[in-house]
């Protein structure tokens, strides 16, 4: 994938995965734009990540507008609530009130 794509690095997990890595949301944007047709179970996030990263790479967050935040607040969100079994407990109210917003 990396050569095909070419971007990221590889890496090895201790269980014997290997993780194709992107950093960059310009670049994480651009694969999953090349991904999209052939994404089967995670459309809605695919969809979501998109739109994040577009965002994103127009407007670092502590630049953003107040609507702009809860947007984001929002798609972290929808990404969250279409994963199969998420392990995080961070509240919106509590994501909200990091980024300086009030509910």
């Amino acid at each position: 994938m990396k050569e095909v794509l070419g971007i990221g690095y590889l890496s090895r997990r201790n269980d014997g995965i290997s993780e194709l890595r992107v950093n960059g949301f310009s670049s994480v944007k651009r694969v999953l734009l090349l991904l999209q047709p052939f994404v089967r179970f995670k459309k809605v996030q695919t969809v979501a990540l998109i739109e994040a990263c577009t965002l994103l790479e127009k407007t670092p967050l502590r630049k953003m507008t107040e609507k702009e935040l809860y947007y984001i607040v929002e798609l972290v969100y929808i990404l969250k609530k279409e994963n199969y079994a998420s392990r995080s407990t961070l509240r919106k109210e509590e994501l909200c009130k990091r980024l300086g917003l009030t509910p």
